[in-house]
């Protein structure tokens, strides 16, 4: 039996990725983050895990969400966050901290029954991927 089966988005939904808040960071200043990123938000000039309070109301969100859905029957999986603080690097660049793991649909793209693991154009977010591995394993 295959777990994975997505040919739209208009079927109803059986089973479902829902990210976490937990080991979330401000991610630091990169290229692709500069442009988008205002003095309004609090993030620019600032960087490192994000503030207990933050991080709580963002759970909060997201664990009443689960409840909502599984409400209607559907199964709900949950990444396990890796150490998102730590410095990241390829050949090309270095990143000092990366991002979370609070939205799948940026980083799994799932056409029909394949799963593919997306590397996102922020550096922050290049490895987030690795949080949802074992899932996609599993799946």
């Amino acid at each position: 039996m295959k777990i994975v089966n997505s040919w739209n988005e208009w079927d109803q939904l059986k089973h479902v990725i829902v990210g976490v808040a937990e080991n979330s960071n401000i991610p630091p200043m990169e290229p692709a983050l500069e442009p988008k990123l205002t003095k309004e938000s609090g993030m620019k000039n600032s960087s490192g895990p994000r503030d207990k309070e933050s991080v709580e109301k963002a759970t909060l969100q997201l664990e009443n969400f689960v409840k909502i859905l599984k409400s209607l029957d559907i199964e709900v999986d949950r990444p396990k966050p890796i150490n998102f603080s730590e410095t990241i690097s390829t050949p090309d660049w270095k990143n000092e901290g990366m991002f979370g793991c609070m939205p799948p649909r940026d980083v799994i793209l799932t056409v029909g029954n394949e799963m593919l693991e997306a590397p996102m154009s922020y550096r922050c977010r290049w490895f987030e991927y690795l949080a949802y591995r074992p899932l996609i394993e599993k799946y």
